[in-house]
């Protein structure tokens, strides 16, 4: 049997290629009953609607009131199609709002109150529309550790936040992306600061807010208002949170979960860097797998594990040498790979 963390994908994962994901893969027909009869209660489109729609929509499906469901549905779905029989999952974490699903996936919080937390915060942010994000590499093109630039960039972001009416502040730490998110002011004058790179980047994440930000403050409050913590339980996995912190099962203090979950998890930056190298360093799995929908975080993780050093991994060529010959990064959304962990 094989050790693996489990890693779920946050917000910009479902899309024009993942249509159709919960359709194809989703193992319970009845737990998807449960999530759409949430949704038809608060007045939303059920996701089964959404899935089986006959075209992506990007200003429909990645809305924040419909992107959280969908992507939190699709990655618990792939969790449980995993074998465990074959897999031994050792701990889970997740990128932003797949944080909720890790709580669901870990066991700290029932699939239904999970898909609750994400469809709600999800609604809330795309309700308040507090500000934007974009993406801006640090990393060259073959991966390897530049913390010089990475520290350039973010002395740029601190010198525009400064800035009289400009807000601007790091997001997330994404492996060899920077998150970056603002008003209107500051993430147009960080735009007009930096190189580009690649004729794309620095990109606009689109019906993105400025999530993990002080901004997002109003939303935290209202998501509080509406969960308390008697939602949370113990994990049944330890969860390694968006500061690198471990949960641990059987000494979680609940109500400290609840508060982080809704606290500064959502107002404070998100350090899937940090949480991916704590994954690697504390519980040395022989794989990492990342769930659907889609396969955009993978890069990340791959390059997560290449700023800690994982294995002596010192770059993209090393790290697509080891995964050709024996692969460790697990993408559920590419199904060759997927077949590698499912009964």
């Amino acid at each position: 049997m094989k050790t693996a963390v489990l890693i779920c994908p946050g917000r910009g994962t479902y899309n024009k290629t993942e249509l159709g994901y919960l359709r194809r893969h989703f193992p319970d027909p009845s737990l998807l009953a449960e999530f759409d009869a949430q949704r038809e209660a608060m007045g939303q489109e059920s996701i089964t609607e959404l899935d089986s729609a006959a075209r992506f929509d990007i200003s429909r499906h990645t809305r924040g009131d419909n992107a959280s469901a969908l992507i939190f549905a699709a990655a618990l779905g792939d969790r449980m199609a995993i074998d465990d029989t074959a897999i031994d999952i050792v701990a889970v974490t997740g990128n932003s709002m797949g944080w909720y699903t890790a709580l669901a996936c870990g066991g700290a919080v029932t699939p239904q109150a999970g898909f609750a937390i994400a469809n709600t915060m999800g609604t809330l942010m795309q309700e308040a529309r507090i500000g934007e994000q974009l993406i801006y590499p640090f990393m060259g093109d073959d991966w390897r550790p530049d913390p010089a630039r990475r520290t350039a960039v973010l002395a740029r972001v601190t010198e525009i936040n400064r800035r009289a009416d400009h807000v601007l502040a790091l997001s997330i730490d994404l492996g060899g992306m920077l998150v970056l998110a603002g008003n209107a002011a500051g993430i147009a004058a960080f735009e007009a600061a930096v190189e580009p790179v690649h004729g794309r980047f620095p990109i606009r994440l689109a019906n993105h807010a400025a999530f993990h930000t002080g901004l997002q403050a109003p939303v935290a409050t209202k998501g509080r208002a509406r969960f308390g913590a008697d939602l949370f339980g113990q994990p049944t996995l330890p969860l390694i949170d968006g500061r690198g912190a471990i949960w641990w099962p059987g000494t979680c203090d609940a109500r400290a979960l609840h508060g982080y979950t809704l606290g500064k998890q959502v107002t404070e930056p998100y350090d899937f860097t940090r949480a991916i190298a704590v994954a690697a360093r504390e519980f040395a799995p022989d794989l990492f797998i990342l769930t659907g929908p889609g396969n955009t975080l993978g890069g990340a993780v791959a390059q997560s594990l290449i700023l800690a050093d994982w294995r002596g991994l010192d770059g993209k060529a090393d790290f697509q040498t080891r995964q050709a010959e024996t692969p460790t990064l697990i993408s559920m959304g590419i199904d060759a790979q997927r077949k590698i962990v499912t009964s």
